[in-house]
């Protein structure tokens, strides 16, 4: 009886400091929280990398039209995950439960556009960038007063809430109105229930291409921000994050990341222009 106690109590200890730390994801076996390896060691004893998206932001990640989960970030990960030598395991969410996901080990990673930003660093260890995303200031077609950042002082834009483009509409004066996917946010705009949006270049010109009569029009660009896997930090994701730099850098190489920008961008945004 007291050998099974202490087996017991040591399966416990095992479980508690899998979820403490940089641990597995929260969808994995009980199996996969008691090894002691580390993420990327948990990762290729499982076979398969828990990746957040949200399925609903083309072309980054989107659902053709056979309903299959596909886009830039899709086809990446799934690149990315072969060269750990497993595969991309999707789980589909709204924006701003993506990077808690991570955190929280609910995700091991995501792939869905995530731009870096200096605060974010502070709370997640980043791959090297794979990309870069050019981001528009976008507007009702009618709209004469709004061609610059400056003049959304005062104004109303539609934003995922924890996004990068939320908090420079916020910098600029405006208020945001938090939305949960692009289709929400041109509704907003065309209805002219919000003023504008800012959003992602390649976003916005596939949903005009796909919607060519939509009532908006882009007024401003701005230069491209790095785009990067979020890892969860800490000493037990380190061998993770390196392992991705690497298949990212071999992507590069083989020319892989500027096949699947012209595939769904319709050019190369791999490089900082």
């Amino acid at each position: 009886m007291l050998r099974k106690l202490a087996v017991l109590a040591a399966t416990a200890v095992l479980c508690v400091t899998s979820l403490v730390g940089c641990g597995s994801a929260a969808s994995s076996s009980s199996a996969d929280k008691a090894s002691d390896k580390d993420l990327l060691g948990r990762i290729q004893e499982r076979g398969t990398m828990i990746v957040a998206t949200e399925g609903d932001w083309a072309p980054w990640t989107y659902h053709d039209e056979s309903g299959e989960l596909t886009g830039y970030d899709v086809e990446l990960a799934k690149e990315v995950a072969k060269k750990l030598g497993v595969e991309a395991e999707f789980q589909e969410t709204v924006w701003d439960s993506i990077l808690a996901g991570v955190d929280s080990g609910r995700f091991d990673v995501a792939f869905n556009g995530v731009d870096y930003t200096e605060e974010r660093a502070k709370k997640y260890n980043f791959s090297d960038p794979y990309l870069y995303n050019f981001s528009v200031l976008v507007v009702k077609d009618d709209n004469d007063t709004i061609k610059t950042l400056e003049d959304l002082k005062g104004k109303k834009t539609a934003n995922t809430a924890s996004s990068t483009y939320a908090g420079l509409a916020e910098e600029y004066g405006a208020t945001v109105d938090p939305v949960d996917s692009l289709e929400q946010t041109i509704e907003l705009v065309t209805t002219g229930r919000v003023d504008a949006t800012i959003n992602a270049q390649g976003s916005i010109e596939d949903y005009l291409s796909e919607h060519p009569d939509a009532s908006i029009k882009i007024v401003s660009t701005f230069p491209g921000q790095p785009v990067v896997v979020p890892i969860r930090q800490g000493e037990d994701c380190e061998s993770l994050k390196n392992a991705i730099d690497a298949a990212i850098a071999d992507l590069k190489k083989e020319g892989k990341l500027k096949e699947l920008s012209e595939k769904y961008f319709g050019t190369d945004l791999t490089e900082r222009q």
